[in-house]
Parts: C-alpha cells; structure tokens; sequence
C-alpha cells in the first residue's frame, strides 16, 4: 500500500450494519472513481475475504450486529495485514476512547470520524490515511 499521488482510485472494503449507509458510500465513492470491492453488514467474514482480496483502505462503523463489533474486525484485520488504513467512522464517541487505548490500533493506520461525516470529507480522510503519515483522531 504504497503512497501514490493525490487523484488516485482506491479499492475500498466498507463494514456498516445500515444497508442505505452502504450504499450511499459505494455510490458517492464509486463515482469519483474508487472501486467499492466488499461490503459488509457484520464481522463475520472478513479475515478470510481479506487474504483473498486486499483493499486500499478499510471504512468500518462501530456498532456492528453479531459478535464483534468495529474495533474487533479491525484487530483481525491488522493481524493479517499490520499496515492496512482503517478509517471509523462512527456516531458513537465512547469508540475513540477504546480506540485509542489498544496499543495495537493507536500504534496503526487509523483515523475516526464522527458522524454525521460528508461525503467529500470521507474521501478526503480515505485519501489522506492511504498516503499520509500515520494520523491523529479526528471528527
């Protein structure tokens, strides 16, 4: 995951337990030109759809239905994959602060939003998580 220059198309994985939150974010994104490779509801699959497809850049929400919830797939994720850009974007504030107490998600490529997120800000945190130095939180 190379830095590459700004205007560049990214291969997106995106986690929301809210269908009309996925495909907002697949249509908006898709139509600056990134692809939207996977999308999830939950946790449940993702180590293994991870090793056969690898994303630019992982947007996951906290809350998810199931057995893990945001914070939980990301750790699967950089477990497999130590440098992969997680962007949060969440509604729920408590997850910055459990976020930023794990050692292995503080030391990472994450970023967290808070929603309400717009659009173009989505991209532009994707973007800047892909090729800039590792970031703060920000909302």
């Amino acid at each position: 995951m190379d830095s590459q220059p700004n205007g560049q198309k990214l291969k997106i994985m995106i986690m929301n337990d809210e269908e009309d939150i996925l495909t907002l974010y697949n249509d908006y994104l898709s139509s600056k030109g990134h692809q939207v490779i996977a999308k999830y509801t939950d946790a449940s699959d993702i180590r293994d759809d991870v090793r056969t497809n690898t994303p630019d850049v992982f947007i996951i929400d906290y809350r998810l239905p199931g057995a893990k919830n945001g914070i939980d797939a990301a750790v699967e994720i950089l477990t497999t994959l130590p440098t992969a850009p997680i962007l949060f974007v969440t509604g729920d504030e408590s997850a910055m602060n459990i976020v930023s107490k794990d050692p292995l998600l503080s030391n990472s490529k994450v970023m967290m939003l808070l929603k309400p997120v717009k659009m173009h800000r989505l991209e532009e945190a994707m973007l800047e998580l892909v090729n800039g130095p590792p970031p703060v939180f920000v909302n």
